[in-house]
């Protein structure tokens, strides 16, 4: 079966979920199989994978592929569905790191088994078991990954094209992990530091690596001016989700309100704020951001000092020119005119979030 980015967003996302779905069944009798203690494991997966998800990286991805040439097919689907599961190992593995409690409106897989450990009365830490479950599922999430594209149907010729930049993916985003703890722990007030953490750790393996991905998965055309669109995008797409840990709306972020603060996140939006900050509120906002019981009136508070300062506007700006610098990209490369279309679609989608 053929699929068309003309067709829109929501056949394409569902033809990645179908593929999700049907893998993740297959690897979860395997894990059945091999002891019934794993089927927490196997439920708290499949169900963290499939009950929501925007799908971003695999549509980027399919845009790719088919602005270099490809035709979606069921194989090529495949292959691209499973970068979503690199997405969940970092999902499942920062909301460890920054000790969160929820995920997309459900408990964060750590906390999930932490609450397993106590409803069976087992031995030891419940808080240090789900932590070292919920590191073992993200690994598994990864592993996932790749055995995902190796058994996708895609010929080997392709596949041996895009394991590099499969690879470079992966190592850039651990990296990008990486910067964003030390960033914290070093109270970073640079927005050229911040920016830097919020290129490696979403923007490139948001949308510039599944674009150069999609394109080797064809015929590994076009990265260049992938990279010109995806770079400037993937960062106005981290900014907004900067934005949206500050201001967003708990029911549509799945995440309760101000948590960026409560975690004590060193965003653009923060720096842009402590630089154009007196020193009264400066003082301030380091005495409560990362402050874990935040109260509802201190995030007001915060949330008042970064829109005085400017820094809402500032950040606004940032990602409308970063915007428009990404779009210009298309014009470049000989990307085809069904893939530009998506890929100005997809870039309203990924910048235009509200809060």
């Amino acid at each position: 079966m053929d699929y068309t980015l003309e067709s829109g967003v929501d056949p394409l996302r569902e033809a990645i979920n179908n593929s999700l779905a049907q893998f993740v069944d297959r690897e979860n009798e395997y894990l059945r199989e091999i002891a019934s203690e794993l089927y927490p494991v196997a439920d708290a997966l499949k169900n963290f994978l499939l009950d929501s998800g925007k799908r971003f990286r695999p549509l980027f991805a399919a845009a790719g592929y088919v602005g270099s040439g490809g035709v979606l097919d069921t194989a090529s689907i495949n292959a691209i569905a499973s970068i979503e599961l690199v997405h969940v190992c970092a999902l499942i593995h920062d909301d460890v790191m920054d000790g969160s409690d929820t995920r997309r409106g459900a408990p964060s897989i750590h906390r999930l088994f932490e609450k397993l450990h106590r409803n069976d009365s087992l031995k030891g830490s419940p808080e240090q078991f789900g932590v070292a479950s919920a590191i073992l599922l993200g690994d598994l999430a990864l592993v996932w990954a790749s055995k995902a594209l190796h058994e996708s149907g895609m010929p080997s010729q392709s596949l041996l094209r895009a394991l590099p930049l499969y690879d470079e993916m992966r190592v850039e985003l651990m990296a990008g992990q990486y910067l964003d703890v030390y960033e914290q722990a070093l109270a970073s007030e640079s927005i050229e530091r911040s920016l830097k953490v919020a290129r490696f750790k979403s923007g490139k393996y948001s949308i510039e690596r599944p674009l150069h991905f999609g394109a080797s998965l064809s015929t590994g055309q076009n990265l260049l001016a992938y990279s010109g669109y995806g770079i400037p995008l993937g960062e106005a797409f981290q900014l907004r989700d900067d934005l949206l840990g500050v201001f967003g709306d708990p029911a549509q972020t799945g995440k309760p309100a101000g948590d960026d603060l409560r975690e004590g996140k060193r965003t653009v939006l923060i720096a842009a704020t402590l630089q154009r900050s007196t020193p009264d509120q400066k003082a301030r906002i380091n005495s409560l951001l990362g402050k874990q019981d935040l109260g509802i009136s201190e995030v007001e508070e915060l949330r008042a000092i970064i829109t005085s300062s400017g820094a809402l506007d500032f950040v606004e700006k940032m990602i409308t020119d970063l915007t428009q610098e990404s779009l210009a990209a298309l014009e470049t490369g000989t990307i085809t005119s069904d893939a530009k279309s998506f890929l100005i679609h997809m870039a309203a989608v990924a910048t235009k979030r509200s809060y």
